[in-house]
């Protein structure tokens, strides 16, 4: 259900439903429980402020997990405020906790094209020193709109994989104007987050809006990088057929290693009981695709943004459309087939569920936590571009998670770190 609100965007917050405090304070206690590597990192810094003095706007989904770490933000000295980066993503509980809590939150659950964007002017009205985005749509509102403020700004850092490759690609034209840390790109946020959250995540929004049976279903992935692996994995987990289309050799041949058929879309869509899309690209399922498909293909996409499934094409193919459940569209076809839509293309495991575990986004935000902080300390000596996560910050938050998980390691020894660095041992 999309809440529409008859409002101005002005205050120090615009969210659905203020009353949903009370549900949304529980939502995120639960979130705080399964994120430990964060707890710890809050305790850590929270008497040294390493971020006093600092203004983050940030654009990232308003989930639970999003809530705990906005507080952590606030608790290491920031002043912090925020909008959704996506039209459909908003926990509108969750909103309306950290507008009661005194946060600047400007978000809500199905924001049209303009309200989402004033949104995110909203939160750069504080003339931001630091930016956290996920898919860079704040970052380049700042450059196609308000490049003045980049002149105060230390750096920023973004989320997710479409987000870094619009951003490196600035960067590349020399139109970046100020630094950004790719937190997307750290060996903690996608072998896990992008991985394991996805690939849950996913399949739980593509249940909550169809109630279907995944087992013996043929079930298509676009696209297999980290995202398409994680779902892969599950979907065959769940009993499910699992075709994966790719562009690159390399991703290709690794799901061919891994078990899975591999081929093109166009021989797919014949074959495929369900599709999604994880590749970051625009028009992965296109008309001639839908034109083959079963009838009862469902069709859904756990990308970024809702370009990757034509939507225009489906509807110039189509006779009419109509809402079976939430999240959940029918297509008549002009064949008297039926093709279901989920989410209207967005982000089905956001838009139609509740985004990754707290226990990944655990890892993820304490990297944007971690990032911010060095941005805040060293930012103002960087070039402008895109920088990675350092090695040694991804190995010790490994070490922190397992530490905070209560799992413990083996260590090399004395002998074996010589063995290590001994390059005469041989056979």
């Amino acid at each position: 259900m999309v809440t529409a609100l008859a409002v101005n965007i002005s205050g120090p917050h615009t969210v659905a439903d203020i009353s949903l405090a009370d549900i949304g304070e529980a939502r995120i206690s639960w979130a705080r429980s399964r994120m430990p590597a964060l707890a710890a990192l809050r305790a850590a810094t929270e008497s040294e402020k390493p971020l006093a003095g600092q203004r983050i706007a940030g654009c990232l989904h308003v989930t639970k997990e999003t809530a705990v770490l906005i507080e952590t933000l606030r608790a290491a000295g920031a002043e912090v405020s925020w909008s959704g980066c996506n039209p459909l993503s908003t926990q509108d509980d969750v909103a309306a906790w950290l507008a009661r809590e005194g946060y600047g939150i400007h978000a809500w659950y199905g924001q049209g094209t303009e309200e989402f964007y004033q949104c995110i002017d909203r939160t750069l009205d504080f003339a931001p020193t630091l930016t956290l985005d996920d898919g860079a749509d704040l970052i380049y509102r700042v450059h196609s709109s308000f490049p003045e403020l980049a002149e105060g700004i230390i750096g920023g850092t973004e989320e997710t994989t479409t987000g870094v490759q619009r951003l490196r690609a600035m960067a590349d034209a020399g139109e970046l104007l100020y630094p950004v840390i790719a937190v997307n790109d750290a060996a903690t946020k996608w072998d896990f987050d992008n991985v394991h959250g996805t690939g849950q995540s996913t399949l739980d929004g593509i249940i909550r809006a169809t109630s279907v049976l995944l087992a013996g279903k043929d079930f298509v992935i676009a696209g297999y990088g980290h995202c398409g692996k994680g779902l892969a994995m599950r979907a065959r987990g769940m009993g499910a057929n699992v075709i994966v289309t790719e562009v690159d050799p390399l991703p290709a041949l690794r799901a061919v290693m891994d078990g899975f058929r591999v081929m093109r879309m166009d021989e797919a869509a014949s074959l495929g009981d369900i599709f999604c899309t994880a590749t970051g690209m625009k028009d992965v399922i296109v008309g001639r695709h839908f034109k083959s498909m079963k009838d009862g293909a469902i069709v859904c996409n756990t990308g970024h943004y809702d370009c990757e499934i034509s939507i225009p094409d489906l509807e110039e193919s189509s006779t009419g459309c109509r809402t079976i459940r939430e999240n959940n569209e029918a297509f008549e076809m002009e064949d008297d087939r039926t093709i279901y839509l989920l989410a209207r293309g967005r982000l089905v495991n956001l838009a139609a569920a509740e985004g990754h575990p707290s226990e990944v986004m655990d890892m993820s935000f304490a990297n944007q936590f971690l990032a911010l902080c060095r941005l805040a300390s060293e930012g103002s000596d960087y070039d402008n571009r895109v920088y990675d996560i350092s090695p040694e910050q991804d190995t010790e938050l490994a070490a922190l998670k397992l530490e905070t998980s209560g799992i413990s390691i083996d260590e090399l020894t004395p002998v074996q770190i010589a063995y290590l660095n001994d390059f005469s041992a041989g056979t």
